[in-house]
C-alpha cells in the first residue's frame, strides 16, 4: 500500500511538473519534441505490427 502511495505521488508530481514546463516556451518546445519522437516511435511499432499480422494471416505460398 505504501508503494502504491509513492507511485501515485510520483505520477501526480510528474503531471504537475509537465504542466509548469509547458508554460515556459523552452519547456513547451522540449515537450513538443518528446511528443514528436513518441509519435514516430509508436508509428513505427504500429507499422511493424500490421506488417507482421498481415504476414501471419496471409495464405502460405510455399506449398505450390
Amino acid at each position: 500500500m505504501k508503494n502504491l502511495l509513492w507511485f501515485l505521488i510520483g505520477v501526480i508530481g510528474g503531471f504537475v511538473a509537465a504542466h509548469f514546463m509547458n508554460k515556459d516556451p523552452r519547456g513547451h518546445e522540449l515537450l513538443s519534441e518528446v511528443d514528436a519522437r513518441i509519435t514516430e516511435f509508436t508509428g513505427i511499432l504500429s507499422d511493424a505490427y500490421r506488417s507482421e499480422a498481415a504476414r501471419l494471416t496471409a495464405p502460405d505460398r510455399s506449398d505450390s
